[in-house]
Protein backbone atom coordinates (compact mmCIF):
# COMPACT_ATOMS: atom_id res chain seq x y z
CA UNK A 1 0.00 0.00 0.00
CA UNK A 2 1.19 2.58 0.07
CA UNK A 3 2.08 5.68 -1.56
CA UNK A 4 3.98 6.33 -3.42
CA UNK A 5 1.20 2.94 -2.52
CA UNK A 6 1.28 5.83 -3.13
CA UNK A 7 0.64 2.41 -1.84
CA UNK A 8 0.97 2.54 -0.88
CA UNK A 9 0.61 3.14 -1.73
CA UNK A 10 2.84 3.37 -2.96
CA UNK A 11 2.04 4.69 -1.91
CA UNK A 12 3.81 5.10 -1.56
CA UNK A 13 2.33 3.92 -2.61
CA UNK A 14 1.92 6.04 3.22
CA UNK A 15 -0.27 5.23 5.40
CA UNK A 16 -1.69 6.42 8.88
CA UNK A 17 -4.25 6.20 10.67
CA UNK A 18 -7.04 3.57 12.71
CA UNK A 19 -4.67 1.02 10.97
CA UNK A 20 -1.40 1.55 11.87
CA UNK A 21 0.22 -0.42 14.43
CA UNK A 22 1.52 2.45 16.43
CA UNK A 23 4.35 5.05 15.31
CA UNK A 24 7.81 5.41 15.99
CA UNK A 25 9.87 8.51 14.62
CA UNK A 26 11.94 5.74 12.53
CA UNK A 27 15.21 6.92 13.43
CA UNK A 28 15.98 4.37 16.13
CA UNK A 29 16.34 0.00 15.77
CA UNK A 30 13.12 -1.26 15.77
CA UNK A 31 13.36 -3.24 19.50
CA UNK A 32 16.27 -4.82 21.56
CA UNK A 33 18.14 -8.08 20.64
CA UNK A 34 16.37 -10.93 23.11
CA UNK A 35 13.33 -10.77 24.71
CA UNK A 36 13.30 -13.92 27.55
CA UNK A 37 15.76 -16.18 25.66
CA UNK A 38 14.31 -15.35 22.86
CA UNK A 39 15.27 -13.95 19.35
CA UNK A 40 13.64 -10.56 18.78
CA UNK A 41 13.17 -9.79 14.93
CA UNK A 42 12.48 -6.17 14.40
CA UNK A 43 10.32 -4.97 11.63
CA UNK A 44 10.78 -1.93 10.30
CA UNK A 45 7.76 -0.18 8.02
CA UNK A 46 5.98 2.49 6.96
CA UNK A 47 2.15 3.48 7.35
CA UNK A 48 0.17 0.24 7.37
CA UNK A 49 1.07 -3.41 6.42
CA UNK A 50 -1.65 -5.00 8.49
CA UNK A 51 0.49 -7.93 9.25
CA UNK A 52 -0.62 -7.24 13.31
CA UNK A 53 -4.03 -6.16 12.30
CA UNK A 54 -4.35 -9.35 10.46
CA UNK A 55 -3.14 -11.44 13.50
CA UNK A 56 -0.34 -12.50 11.38
CA UNK A 57 2.43 -11.98 13.83
CA UNK A 58 0.88 -13.71 16.86
CA UNK A 59 0.28 -16.74 14.27
CA UNK A 60 4.20 -16.72 13.44
CA UNK A 61 5.13 -16.09 16.83
CA UNK A 62 2.77 -19.60 18.17
CA UNK A 63 4.79 -21.37 15.34
CA UNK A 64 8.22 -20.62 16.46
CA UNK A 65 8.15 -20.41 19.98
CA UNK A 66 11.33 -19.36 20.08
CA UNK A 67 10.93 -16.16 18.10
CA UNK A 68 9.45 -12.37 19.25
CA UNK A 69 8.31 -10.30 16.16
CA UNK A 70 8.58 -6.49 17.03
CA UNK A 71 7.58 -3.43 15.09
CA UNK A 72 7.62 -0.15 14.73
CA UNK A 73 6.03 2.32 11.84
CA UNK A 74 6.46 5.26 10.60
CA UNK A 75 3.73 7.22 9.53
CA UNK A 76 5.00 9.35 6.04
CA UNK A 77 7.22 6.98 3.62
CA UNK A 78 9.06 9.90 2.42
CA UNK A 79 10.17 10.53 6.48
CA UNK A 80 10.83 6.68 6.61
CA UNK A 81 13.54 6.52 3.42
CA UNK A 82 14.93 9.68 4.97
CA UNK A 83 15.63 7.78 7.84
CA UNK A 84 15.93 4.36 6.36
CA UNK A 85 18.96 6.06 4.62
CA UNK A 86 21.03 8.21 7.05
CA UNK A 87 21.06 4.25 9.09
CA UNK A 88 22.12 2.60 5.96
CA UNK A 89 24.68 5.11 5.67
CA UNK A 90 25.54 4.96 8.85
CA UNK A 91 25.10 1.10 9.27
CA UNK A 92 23.28 0.97 12.72
CA UNK A 93 19.70 1.58 14.03
CA UNK A 94 18.67 -0.88 11.17
CA UNK A 95 15.86 -3.62 11.78
CA UNK A 96 16.73 -7.07 10.57
CA UNK A 97 13.11 -6.36 7.86
CA UNK A 98 13.45 -3.04 6.29
CA UNK A 99 10.11 -2.24 3.88
CA UNK A 100 10.91 -0.50 0.84
CA UNK A 101 8.46 1.24 -1.56
CA UNK A 102 8.11 0.33 -5.27
CA UNK A 103 8.73 4.06 -6.25
CA UNK A 104 12.38 3.63 -4.21
CA UNK A 105 13.16 -0.50 -5.34
CA UNK A 106 15.34 0.32 -8.56
CA UNK A 107 17.39 3.05 -5.81
CA UNK A 108 17.96 -0.13 -3.96
CA UNK A 109 19.12 -2.27 -7.03
CA UNK A 110 20.65 -0.29 -9.17
CA UNK A 111 22.30 1.69 -6.16
CA UNK A 112 22.47 -0.13 -2.63
CA UNK A 113 22.92 -3.31 -3.83
CA UNK A 114 25.93 -3.63 -1.20
CA UNK A 115 23.16 -2.65 1.95
CA UNK A 116 20.98 -5.56 1.28
CA UNK A 117 21.37 -9.27 1.58
CA UNK A 118 21.33 -11.23 -1.44
CA UNK A 119 18.27 -13.44 -0.73
CA UNK A 120 19.15 -15.98 -2.54
CA UNK A 121 22.02 -17.07 0.02
CA UNK A 122 18.88 -18.28 1.91
CA UNK A 123 16.96 -19.92 -0.55
CA UNK A 124 15.19 -17.18 -2.01
CA UNK A 125 16.00 -18.46 -5.96
CA UNK A 126 13.41 -21.22 -5.84
CA UNK A 127 10.38 -19.26 -5.10
CA UNK A 128 10.57 -16.91 -7.96
CA UNK A 129 8.10 -18.90 -9.78
CA UNK A 130 5.63 -17.74 -7.13
CA UNK A 131 5.43 -14.00 -7.60
CA UNK A 132 4.50 -12.19 -10.68
CA UNK A 133 7.48 -11.74 -13.03
CA UNK A 134 7.29 -8.10 -12.88
CA UNK A 135 7.50 -7.69 -9.13
CA UNK A 136 10.19 -10.21 -9.07
CA UNK A 137 12.40 -8.39 -11.85
CA UNK A 138 11.94 -5.18 -10.15
CA UNK A 139 13.55 -6.47 -6.78
CA UNK A 140 16.55 -8.21 -8.84
CA UNK A 141 19.49 -6.54 -9.39
CA UNK A 142 20.99 -6.12 -12.83
CA UNK A 143 24.11 -8.64 -11.54
CA UNK A 144 21.27 -11.55 -10.36
CA UNK A 145 20.96 -10.68 -6.20
CA UNK A 146 17.47 -10.83 -4.97
CA UNK A 147 17.02 -7.55 -2.31
CA UNK A 148 13.82 -8.14 -1.39
CA UNK A 149 10.50 -9.71 -1.62
CA UNK A 150 7.20 -8.77 -2.62
CA UNK A 151 4.24 -7.84 0.13
CA UNK A 152 1.98 -7.04 -2.52
CA UNK A 153 1.44 -4.52 -5.87
CA UNK A 154 -1.83 -1.65 -6.15
CA UNK A 155 -4.00 -2.39 -9.03
CA UNK A 156 -6.73 0.58 -9.07
CA UNK A 157 -10.37 0.60 -9.35
CA UNK A 158 -12.39 4.03 -8.25
CA UNK A 159 -13.95 3.78 -5.30
CA UNK A 160 -17.05 6.60 -4.91
CA UNK A 161 -19.62 7.02 -2.24
CA UNK A 162 -23.24 6.26 -3.25
CA UNK A 163 -24.83 8.35 -0.59
CA UNK A 164 -23.28 11.35 -2.10
CA UNK A 165 -23.59 10.34 -5.86
CA UNK A 166 -27.40 9.76 -5.45
CA UNK A 167 -27.91 13.12 -3.31
CA UNK A 168 -26.63 14.77 -6.58
CA UNK A 169 -28.64 12.84 -8.61
CA UNK A 170 -25.92 11.17 -10.12
CA UNK A 171 -26.15 6.89 -11.02
CA UNK A 172 -24.84 5.03 -8.42
CA UNK A 173 -24.59 1.10 -9.94
CA UNK A 174 -20.64 0.02 -10.17
CA UNK A 175 -21.65 -0.85 -13.91
CA UNK A 176 -23.08 2.37 -15.46
CA UNK A 177 -20.45 4.21 -13.62
CA UNK A 178 -18.26 2.49 -15.55
CA UNK A 179 -19.71 2.95 -18.54
CA UNK A 180 -20.06 6.93 -17.87
CA UNK A 181 -16.74 7.40 -17.03
CA UNK A 182 -14.62 4.89 -18.96
CA UNK A 183 -12.55 7.49 -20.42
CA UNK A 184 -10.96 10.48 -18.12
CA UNK A 185 -12.47 13.27 -20.17
CA UNK A 186 -15.75 11.22 -19.04
CA UNK A 187 -14.93 11.24 -15.24
CA UNK A 188 -14.43 14.76 -15.55
CA UNK A 189 -17.98 15.71 -16.85
CA UNK A 190 -19.61 13.61 -14.76
CA UNK A 191 -17.55 16.21 -11.84
CA UNK A 192 -18.78 19.00 -13.43
CA UNK A 193 -22.67 17.46 -13.18
CA UNK A 194 -21.71 16.70 -9.36
CA UNK A 195 -20.46 19.86 -8.10
CA UNK A 196 -23.26 21.49 -9.76
CA UNK A 197 -25.65 19.94 -7.11
CA UNK A 198 -23.05 18.68 -5.18
CA UNK A 199 -24.43 18.03 -1.33
CA UNK A 200 -23.38 19.88 1.54
CA UNK A 201 -19.60 21.34 0.71
CA UNK A 202 -18.37 17.75 -0.75
CA UNK A 203 -16.17 17.50 -3.93
CA UNK A 204 -15.67 15.57 -6.88
CA UNK A 205 -12.24 14.33 -5.95
CA UNK A 206 -9.83 14.63 -3.29
CA UNK A 207 -6.89 16.34 -4.69
CA UNK A 208 -5.73 17.10 -7.67
CA UNK A 209 -2.69 15.37 -6.99
CA UNK A 210 -4.36 11.55 -6.59
CA UNK A 211 -5.79 12.02 -9.98
CA UNK A 212 -2.16 12.31 -11.39
CA UNK A 213 -1.04 9.80 -9.44
CA UNK A 214 -3.62 7.53 -10.53
CA UNK A 215 -3.31 8.66 -14.62
CA UNK A 216 0.68 7.71 -14.62
CA UNK A 217 0.00 4.78 -12.38
CA UNK A 218 -2.08 3.45 -16.26
CA UNK A 219 1.29 3.80 -18.65
CA UNK A 220 4.61 2.11 -19.07
CA UNK A 221 6.55 4.80 -19.25
CA UNK A 222 6.40 8.12 -17.07
CA UNK A 223 9.69 9.34 -16.23
CA UNK A 224 11.93 7.65 -17.26
CA UNK A 225 12.39 5.29 -20.01
CA UNK A 226 13.53 1.53 -20.50
CA UNK A 227 17.66 2.76 -21.03
CA UNK A 228 17.21 4.84 -17.63
CA UNK A 229 17.28 7.99 -18.82
CA UNK A 230 15.03 10.64 -17.69
CA UNK A 231 12.35 11.68 -19.97
CA UNK A 232 9.72 12.78 -17.21
CA UNK A 233 10.32 16.50 -18.79
CA UNK A 234 8.74 15.18 -22.37
CA UNK A 235 6.65 12.60 -21.05
CA UNK A 236 3.37 12.12 -23.16
CA UNK A 237 1.94 10.27 -20.09
CA UNK A 238 3.04 13.34 -17.94
CA UNK A 239 1.24 15.71 -19.87
CA UNK A 240 -1.71 14.00 -20.71
CA UNK A 241 -2.12 13.20 -16.51
CA UNK A 242 -1.08 16.91 -15.66
CA UNK A 243 -3.12 18.64 -17.86
CA UNK A 244 -5.86 16.74 -16.71
CA UNK A 245 -5.08 17.97 -13.25
CA UNK A 246 -4.88 21.25 -13.91
CA UNK A 247 -8.35 20.87 -15.85
CA UNK A 248 -9.97 19.35 -12.55
CA UNK A 249 -8.10 22.11 -10.50
CA UNK A 250 -9.56 25.24 -12.88
CA UNK A 251 -13.35 23.61 -12.78
CA UNK A 252 -13.20 23.64 -8.76
CA UNK A 253 -13.75 19.31 -8.73
CA UNK A 254 -11.37 19.22 -5.66
CA UNK A 255 -11.85 19.39 -1.74
CA UNK A 256 -7.94 20.54 -2.06
CA UNK A 257 -6.78 17.95 0.31
CA UNK A 258 -3.16 17.41 1.12
CA UNK A 259 -3.21 12.97 0.95
CA UNK A 260 -2.55 11.50 4.15
CA UNK A 261 -2.95 14.94 6.37
CA UNK A 262 -5.02 14.60 9.12
CA UNK A 263 -7.48 16.80 7.27
CA UNK A 264 -7.88 14.46 4.59
CA UNK A 265 -8.27 11.60 7.43
CA UNK A 266 -11.14 13.59 8.74
CA UNK A 267 -12.87 13.82 5.66
CA UNK A 268 -13.86 10.30 4.84
CA UNK A 269 -16.12 10.50 8.05
CA UNK A 270 -17.26 14.09 6.83
CA UNK A 271 -18.11 13.28 3.33
CA UNK A 272 -15.77 15.71 1.98
CA UNK A 273 -15.41 14.34 -1.33
CA UNK A 274 -17.21 11.84 -3.60
CA UNK A 275 -14.81 9.48 -5.65
CA UNK A 276 -11.24 8.27 -4.95
CA UNK A 277 -9.03 6.87 -7.43
CA UNK A 278 -8.44 3.50 -5.00
CA UNK A 279 -5.36 1.29 -4.90
CA UNK A 280 -6.43 -2.11 -3.30
CA UNK A 281 -4.95 -1.23 -0.24
CA UNK A 282 -6.44 1.86 0.03
CA UNK A 283 -9.22 -0.32 0.84
CA UNK A 284 -8.03 -0.83 3.99
CA UNK A 285 -7.21 3.06 4.97
CA UNK A 286 -11.34 3.98 3.80
CA UNK A 287 -12.19 1.01 6.24
CA UNK A 288 -10.44 2.46 9.68
CA UNK A 289 -10.86 6.27 8.66
CA UNK A 290 -14.70 6.20 7.71
CA UNK A 291 -15.25 3.64 10.62
CA UNK A 292 -18.72 1.62 11.35
CA UNK A 293 -20.52 4.30 9.76
CA UNK A 294 -19.28 4.16 6.47
CA UNK A 295 -20.27 0.67 5.37
CA UNK A 296 -22.35 0.11 2.77
CA UNK A 297 -22.29 3.95 1.83
CA UNK A 298 -19.15 3.31 -0.55
CA UNK A 299 -19.16 0.83 -3.64
CA UNK A 300 -16.10 0.19 -6.21
CA UNK A 301 -15.94 0.53 -9.88
CA UNK A 302 -13.73 0.19 -12.69
CA UNK A 303 -10.81 2.70 -13.22
CA UNK A 304 -11.73 5.11 -15.84
CA UNK A 305 -9.09 5.24 -18.58
CA UNK A 306 -8.27 1.79 -18.71
CA UNK A 307 -5.97 -0.59 -15.84
CA UNK A 308 -3.09 0.78 -13.52
CA UNK A 309 -1.07 0.65 -10.75
CA UNK A 310 -0.39 2.50 -7.85
CA UNK A 311 2.28 1.11 -4.91
CA UNK A 312 3.43 -2.02 -3.73
CA UNK A 313 6.21 -2.69 -2.03
CA UNK A 314 9.10 -5.27 -0.70
CA UNK A 315 10.81 -6.82 2.31
CA UNK A 316 14.48 -6.52 2.38
CA UNK A 317 17.09 -7.95 4.87
CA UNK A 318 20.03 -5.15 5.45
CA UNK A 319 23.67 -6.43 5.75
CA UNK A 320 23.74 -4.88 8.79
CA UNK A 321 20.67 -6.77 10.44
CA UNK A 322 21.33 -8.52 13.62
CA UNK A 323 19.02 -11.83 12.70
CA UNK A 324 19.31 -12.26 8.66
CA UNK A 325 18.44 -15.77 8.80
CA UNK A 326 15.65 -15.74 11.00
CA UNK A 327 14.50 -12.21 9.32
CA UNK A 328 14.52 -14.38 5.60
CA UNK A 329 12.30 -16.82 7.13
CA UNK A 330 9.77 -14.68 8.45
CA UNK A 331 9.18 -12.67 5.03
CA UNK A 332 9.09 -15.85 3.08
CA UNK A 333 6.25 -16.91 5.48
CA UNK A 334 5.16 -12.81 5.59
CA UNK A 335 4.38 -13.00 1.23
CA UNK A 336 3.64 -16.74 0.84
CA UNK A 337 0.42 -16.89 -0.73
CA UNK A 338 -1.81 -17.89 2.30
CA UNK A 339 -0.54 -14.96 4.07
CA UNK A 340 -0.84 -12.80 0.99
CA UNK A 341 -4.58 -14.28 0.38
CA UNK A 342 -5.84 -13.18 4.08
CA UNK A 343 -4.31 -9.80 3.44
CA UNK A 344 -6.28 -9.23 0.80
CA UNK A 345 -9.79 -10.49 2.65
CA UNK A 346 -8.72 -8.49 5.65
CA UNK A 347 -6.76 -5.62 4.29
CA UNK A 348 -7.56 -5.25 0.87
CA UNK A 349 -3.34 -5.21 0.26
CA UNK A 350 -3.79 -7.13 -3.41
CA UNK A 351 -1.39 -10.00 -3.39
CA UNK A 352 1.91 -10.20 -5.54
CA UNK A 353 1.62 -13.89 -5.33
CA UNK A 354 0.50 -15.53 -8.44
CA UNK A 355 -1.05 -18.28 -6.03
CA UNK A 356 -2.82 -15.74 -3.98
CA UNK A 357 -4.24 -14.05 -6.39
CA UNK A 358 -5.99 -16.89 -7.50
CA UNK A 359 -7.26 -17.99 -4.03
CA UNK A 360 -8.86 -14.46 -3.66
CA UNK A 361 -10.34 -13.97 -7.12
CA UNK A 362 -13.88 -14.43 -5.73
CA UNK A 363 -13.73 -11.89 -2.87
CA UNK A 364 -16.43 -9.71 -2.06
CA UNK A 365 -16.58 -6.69 0.58
CA UNK A 366 -19.63 -6.43 2.38
CA UNK A 367 -18.16 -2.60 3.13
CA UNK A 368 -18.12 -1.46 0.04
CA UNK A 369 -21.59 -2.68 -0.81
CA UNK A 370 -20.68 -6.54 -1.78
CA UNK A 371 -18.11 -5.25 -4.69
CA UNK A 372 -16.70 -7.90 -6.29
CA UNK A 373 -13.21 -6.95 -5.21
CA UNK A 374 -11.44 -10.25 -6.60
CA UNK A 375 -12.36 -9.66 -9.97
CA UNK A 376 -12.27 -5.96 -10.04
CA UNK A 377 -8.79 -5.18 -8.51
CA UNK A 378 -7.45 -9.10 -9.87
CA UNK A 379 -9.20 -7.83 -13.84
CA UNK A 380 -6.64 -4.82 -12.99
CA UNK A 381 -3.82 -6.67 -12.66
CA UNK A 382 -3.66 -8.58 -15.06
CA UNK A 383 -4.32 -5.59 -17.63
CA UNK A 384 -1.93 -3.19 -15.92
CA UNK A 385 1.07 -2.16 -17.92
CA UNK A 386 4.53 -3.67 -16.41
CA UNK A 387 5.87 -0.23 -15.88
CA UNK A 388 9.57 1.11 -16.17
CA UNK A 389 11.14 1.85 -12.52
CA UNK A 390 13.62 4.31 -12.27
CA UNK A 391 15.77 5.41 -9.64
CA UNK A 392 14.12 8.27 -8.53
CA UNK A 393 10.89 7.73 -9.53
CA UNK A 394 9.22 8.68 -5.90
CA UNK A 395 11.36 12.30 -6.33
CA UNK A 396 10.23 13.22 -9.16
CA UNK A 397 6.68 12.24 -8.74
CA UNK A 398 6.67 14.22 -5.15
CA UNK A 399 8.20 17.21 -6.92
CA UNK A 400 5.54 17.04 -9.95
CA UNK A 401 2.64 16.62 -7.53
CA UNK A 402 3.66 19.76 -4.73
CA UNK A 403 3.45 21.50 -7.79
CA UNK A 404 -0.20 20.36 -8.23
CA UNK A 405 -0.91 21.44 -4.85
CA UNK A 406 0.49 24.90 -5.65
CA UNK A 407 -1.58 25.19 -8.73
CA UNK A 408 -5.50 23.85 -6.77
CA UNK A 409 -4.56 25.56 -3.08
CA UNK A 410 -3.06 29.03 -3.96
CA UNK A 411 -4.03 29.38 -7.85
CA UNK A 412 -0.41 29.15 -8.78
CA UNK A 413 -0.39 29.84 -13.00
CA UNK A 414 0.18 25.70 -14.04
CA UNK A 415 3.13 27.15 -16.11
CA UNK A 416 4.71 28.64 -13.48
CA UNK A 417 4.23 25.37 -11.04
CA UNK A 418 5.49 23.18 -13.76
CA UNK A 419 8.68 25.46 -13.46
CA UNK A 420 8.70 24.85 -9.98
CA UNK A 421 8.27 21.03 -10.12
CA UNK A 422 11.36 20.81 -12.63
CA UNK A 423 13.34 23.06 -10.21
CA UNK A 424 12.44 20.89 -7.85
CA UNK A 425 13.50 17.73 -9.71
CA UNK A 426 16.79 19.32 -9.51
CA UNK A 427 17.67 19.96 -6.44
CA UNK A 428 16.21 16.61 -4.97
CA UNK A 429 18.17 14.41 -7.92
CA UNK A 430 20.96 16.38 -8.53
Amino acid sequence: MRTVRVHRAAAAAALVGALVAGCSSGGGSAGSDSAGGKVVVTVDLFGSFGYKEAGLYAEYEKAHPGIVVKQTDTEDEQDYWKSLQTRLAGGGGLADVQAVEVGRIASVTQQQGDRFEDLRRYGAEALKGEFASATWAAATAPGGAVLGLGTDVGPEAMCYRTDLLRQAGLPTDRTELAARWSTWDGYLELGRQYRAKAPGKSAWMDSVGSLYTVMVGQEKERYYDASGTLIYADSPAVRRAWDASVTAAKDGLSAKLDQWSPQWNQAFSAGSFATLPCPAWMLGYIKGQAGDAGKGKWDIAKLPGGAGNWGGSFLAVPRAAKHKKEAYELIRWLTAPAQQARLFRKQGNFPSSTGAIAQVADATDPYFSGAPIGRLFGDAAKAAPVQVLGVHDKNVADQITNALSEVERKGTAPAEAWSHARKGVENAIG
